[in-house]
């Protein structure tokens, strides 16, 4: 069998001297089996995480989940697999004028969201719900991220990568990002516990580099104003004008630009990223305005609690009765554990060893784009759902 092959000894000698100044490459990652996925010159660090997320099993699905806006048949309102993109771009934007290391923040920002549910946070909170009143536990889509890449697929991520992911919640601003250190896995798998069963974890949850902190604020900086232009785009709103002006800016660029100006004017050079007291106001009033005038509009919320409500409860209690009378027909089998089983085929982990069925279905659930969710539930129940998507032309 042909195994990998590796650059010649000669050109990894020229590549260090022309490109790294001699210095070499080192391993900064820390991971939870070593002897794998060690840095190689054309393979950094974490250069292994972010190639390793992009071809994980549900790195497609981004393309088919809610960001803001669900049920338009339109390909120019945003997508998460576009969110996380902008992420990304923004955070790397900052990290490289801040010299940071930019293959660990691409980890961080293409797998921060990989755990979201379908129909964006409405969903987190339906799945959440539902989750809870059977174990007393929690669902957080950040939680979750981290165990889709640590424990569902075992793709042995890096310490530094997961703890950016489970950290990254941009629903809370700061005025200052200060890294708090992280002795290692045991440390790691204490905080991940304590999000599922204590509700306020996640609102204490620091990330333990500077990397991670950089990926935590470019998610508030990438979704504010493109939430916007896409709240345009569904005639949700009239333009930006509604939202009051401010230090950062009503518009999508002019919100980037003045954020990553005034995060690197107050941070270059210090052990944290820090906002003046202008811009964190104008952040955090911004923020607000999103809440108030796009995603607790009652032309959106009220969709989602009266139709994809429902169908969430019908769903998670049909799977959870299939897993536990053992309906090896059900989708549960067919489309979720053995997609998982086939996809870990190489690494031994067993998935359904250590969950339970209440994880099992929660995990099935949160991995759905939004069309595969109705498709199921019309399969499952063989009747028409009671969505309906506005067509490209419904408002012509």
């Amino acid at each position: 069998m042909h195994g990998y092959e590796r650059l010649s000894k000669e050109l990894q000698e020229r590549i260090n001297e022309e490109q790294l100044g001699g210095q070499g490459f080192s391993d900064k990652a820390i991971r939870r089996n070593p002897k794998h996925d060690r840095a190689t010159l054309w393979r950094g660090s974490f250069v292994r995480d972010a190639e390793k997320i992009m071809h994980s099993p549900y790195y497609n699905r981004y393309a088919d989940k809610t960001q803001v806006f669900s049920f338009y048949k339109n390909d120019d309102i945003s997508h998460r697999a576009l969110h996380v993109q902008l992420v990304s771009r923004i955070a790397r934007n900052i990290g490289k004028l801040l010299g940071l290391d930019l293959d660990l923040i691409e980890a961080i920002a293409l797998g921060h969201d990989i755990g979201h549910t379908p129909f964006g946070h409405a969903g987190e909170r339906f799945l959440n719900d539902l989750y809870h009143a059977e174990t007393g536990r929690y669902f957080n889509h950040n939680v979750h991220s981290v165990r889709v890449l640590d424990k569902i697929f075992s793709l042995n991520i890096s310490l530094q990568t997961l703890d950016g992911i489970l950290c990254h919640n941009g629903e809370f601003e700061c005025k200052e990002y200060a890294p708090a250190p992280l002795s290692g896995f045991d440390e790691f798998d204490k905080k991940v516990e304590k999000c599922y069963t204590d509700r306020s974890a996640i609102k204490r949850l620091v990330p333990s580099t500077l990397e991670g902190c950089v990926v935590r604020v470019s998610d508030m900086i990438a979704y504010i104003g493109k939430d916007r232009q896409d709240a345009i785009k569904t005639k949700l709103i009239s333009s930006e004008d509604i939202f009051r002006e401010n230090e950062i800016g009503r518009y999508n660029a002019m919100i980037i630009n003045n954020l990553i100006v005034n995060i690197v004017e107050n941070s270059y050079g210090k052990p944290y990223l820090r906002l003046d007291d202008a811009h964190y106001k104008a952040l955090k009033d911004s923020k607000n305005d999103n809440y108030e005038l796009i995603y607790q509009n009652e032309k959106i919320s009220a969709v989602y609690d009266k139709s994809i409500c429902p169908m969430f409860e019908r769903i998670y209690s049909k799977l959870l009765a299939d897993l536990k009378n053992d309906v090896k027909s059900s989708p549960i089998f067919s489309h979720h554990i053995d997609f998982v089983n086939g996809a870990n085929r190489f690494n031994g982990n067993e998935y359904t060893k250590n969950s339970d069925f209440n994880e099992i279905v929660t995990d099935y659930i949160a991995s759905m784009t939004d069309d595969y969710f109705i498709d199921l539930y019309e399969y499952m129940f063989n009747e028409k759902s009671p969505i309906k998507y506005v067509s490209y032309f419904d408002n012509v």
